[in-house]
């Protein structure tokens, strides 16, 4: 071995002494080039796979963001708590759930809901829920009461499809 390497260093003694330069080693410069490069597309790969990952995260968020359910409830016809129940409200609302496995639940639990809302709508003068900011003040109430008989998901939003005040 040891002659071996002797005989390559008398290889490059004769080189330099042909050409004047020493012999390079292209060696080194190979694998310095094949570990850049490996880590150059390891990178690229794990970037692509973090993205893909990240996309199709949010792509699962979209598509149940977009499968919410609404679920009707039937007209709610109330007198006002002002004016010794002069004036009455027919609401008739509809609910957006977050799961459609909520509905057997709501289903079973409907008259709970429905003297929650009654209850809700009593206890309002014309001047609480006269304004906008009312009507979404006793929205978020009635999604906030609603939710606290359930126990698989949640409601959402309340929509009121018919709002009327006599």
């Amino acid at each position: 071995m040891a002659q071996v390497r002797e005989t390559y260093a008398q290889k490059d003694e004769i080189a330099v002494e042909k050409t004047g330069k020493k012999k390079r080693s292209y060696r080194k410069w190979f694998v310095m080039g094949f570990l850049v490069t490996a880590l150059l597309a390891g990178g690229v790969l794990g970037g692509k796979y973090y993205l893909d990952q990240s996309a199709a995260k949010k792509a699962a968020a979209q598509k149940n963001a977009n499968t919410a359910v609404v679920w009707p409830m039937d007209a709610f016809i109330v007198n006002l708590l002002d004016n010794g129940g002069e004036r009455y409200l027919k609401v008739v609302l509809q609910l957006e759930l977050s799961d459609p496995e909520v509905i057997p639940e709501l289903k079973e639990i409907k008259p709970k809901l429905r003297d929650a809302v009654l209850g809700i709508l009593t206890s309002k003068s014309l001047k609480d829920i006269s304004t906008t900011e009312g009507k979404q003040r006793l929205k978020e109430e009635i999604a906030y009461r609603l939710n606290s008989h359930l126990s698989k998901g949640k409601i959402l939003q309340v929509y009121f499809t018919d709002f009327v005040i006599q």
